[in-house]
């Protein structure tokens, strides 16, 4: 009799084990489409109050309202895409004029260049400078091929962006109903908190969404201030883009750092700008520094404490986890999603979480 309740208990594991791997396969596998029909979630979350709006107070009907909020998302889109075309043209025009044998002389110059500066305050770097190889090792050949490639991915993400619209829109105005067919499949069982735990998962993920927002927004204002003052070309552009970036936990903003300087050094590639360039370098670090700051200790703590009352560690180990399977954007919807999860089992358990 035990060994046969053993037995039944390996079993069960060995099932519940499969199980679990065949998940994770199907998530892997089907990650583009998921990914899909999670930023439209998340899109339909942000506009669907504005569809409601034009529906309780304009009077419009299900069809154009839904059509009404779609169009205002192209207009989101191709504004955010506009600012950042003249951008793009300068930074495109000065890679494809790139001359390789140019750009290595101009970088060992560079090098004398910044040990001068070091010597002068004395410091001495060209050493360690001088035996850096790894730019001997580069082909700089790679900057046109990588524009080539993404033009030549463009085509794939126009294919998404169309993917994504289309499903925001049905979400948009079929969503009540998609919501109900949904409902009355399910056993009585789930049948019973169903509605409720996807009211709650709204509201709490509304209310992030809606932090990140304001974290979006005031971190635009400091970085342009930031860079105004510095006197970096594009300011306001650049700044945009790495505010943007923080929706990305953790690798956000190094990538905005990383971006801030390169493309304030691209205007002072001449050695003889060098003083100037590694002094803007310094304020723009200095300046960033300060605002993650401000970001870190004032903003996010805010942000989190009305969506997902977790632990940081498991937080972290729940956006890395996200981020293994689904990439970048694994990284962005790792919180919502965590909060639904948690938002249901809280539903179902009859445990605060």
């Amino acid at each position: 009799m035990k060994l046969d309740q053993l037995t039944q208990s390996i079993l069960k594991s060995i099932l519940t084990l499969a199980c679990i791997t065949l998940f994770l396969i199907f998530l892997i596998k089907a990650k583009v489409v998921i990914i899909y029909i999670l930023i439209s979630m998340v899109l339909t979350l942000i506009f669907s109050p504005f569809s409601s709006f034009l529906k309780s107070k304009l009077k419009f009907n299900n069809l154009f309202s839904s059509i009404a909020s779609l169009l205002l998302l192209l207009v989101v889109i191709m504004a955010l895409i506009g600012s950042f075309i003249p951008l793009i043209i300068e930074q495109s025009k000065n890679l494809s004029l790139l001359n390789n044998s140019e750009l290595k002389s101009n970088i060992e110059s560079l090098i004398i260049s910044i040990n001068n500066y070091f010597e002068s305050n004395s410091l001495t770097v060209y050493d360690f400078l001088s035996e850096f190889t790894l730019l001997s090792d580069i082909d700089f050949a790679f900057i046109p091929k990588l524009l080539n490639y993404i033009i030549s991915e463009v085509g794939s993400i126009g294919v998404g962006l169309l993917s994504i619209l289309f499903i925001t829109f049905f979400l948009i105005k079929d969503g009540n109903e998609i919501l109900s067919r949904i409902n009355g499949v399910l056993p009585k069982k789930i049948r019973k908190n169903f509605l409720s735990s996807f009211s709650k998962i709204k509201l709490l993920l509304s209310r992030y969404f809606i932090g990140i927002s304001v974290q979006i927004t005031v971190l635009f204002i400091l970085y342009s201030i930031m860079l105004s003052v510095i006197g970096v070309n594009n300011a306001l552009v650049i700044a945009f883009l790495c505010a943007l970036l923080n929706i990305i936990p953790y690798v956000g903003p190094l990538i905005g750092l990383v971006l801030m300087g390169l493309l304030t050094m691209t205007n002072y590639i001449d050695p003889v700008l060098v003083k100037e360039m590694l002094s803007k370098v310094i304020y723009i670090f200095i300046g960033f520094s300060v605002v993650q700051l401000i970001d870190n200790f004032m903003m996010q703590p805010y942000i989190f404490s009305k969506s997902v009352k977790s632990h940081p560690l498991e937080v972290f180990v729940v956006i890395i986890t996200s981020g293994v399977l689904f990439g970048i954007v694994g990284l962005i919807i790792a919180i919502p999603l965590y909060t639904s999860v948690k938002v249901i089992y809280s539903s179902y358990s009859g445990k605060e979480t």
